[in-house]
């Protein structure tokens, strides 16, 4: 199997699972309510819906980046974008658009070589392998911030 169809599968798997350690992004969005996604239950963390709006920033920066289209940081608007609709439909778009993020940046590497995962991002210092192991890693890690503050809210599993 080809380097970028594994990293591929591993990128969807994060939103879609199944994961080893526990439950995916997608898993743990399901059925959170556009008020629990808003809510601050430890006052000092970012919410839900704001963690969940970074991934989906990361994964496009990533994806424009695999592209050339961009080399540069993020403003601090693109890297926690701003809530601003707290409403169902609202919050149902972001949570489309975090699968969509990490599907469309896996469909654009399933064809690369190990060779291709070796090169480097255009003008920045590491590794297509880097960059796609670090949305994976990105993602993943924000899943556990979510987690915890479903628990912090109520709204987590038992399991």
């Amino acid at each position: 199997m080809e380097a970028g169809v594994r990293l591929a599968n591993h990128i969807k798997r994060t939103v879609t699972g199944p994961m080893w350690h526990g439950p995916a992004l997608g898993d743990l969005l399901a059925g959170v309510t556009p008020e629990q996604a808003a809510a601050r239950p430890i006052e000092e963390a970012h919410s839900i819906w704001e963690i969940t709006l970074h991934t989906i920033a990361w994964a496009e920066i990533a994806r424009a980046r695999m592209r050339g289209e961009r080399m540069d940081d993020p403003t601090a608007e693109e890297d926690w974008p701003p809530v601003r609709a707290t409403s169902a439909e609202a919050w149902a778009a972001v949570v489309e658009r975090v699968r969509q993020s990490h599907r469309e940046l896996a469909a654009d590497i399933r064809h690369l070589s190990g060779e291709q995962m070796q090169e480097k991002i255009g003008t920045l210092d590491y590794s297509v392998s880097n960059l796609l192991h670090g949305v994976i890693e990105h993602s993943t890690y924000h899943g556990g911030q979510i987690a915890l503050l479903k628990k912090a809210l109520g709204a987590g599993s038992k399991s």
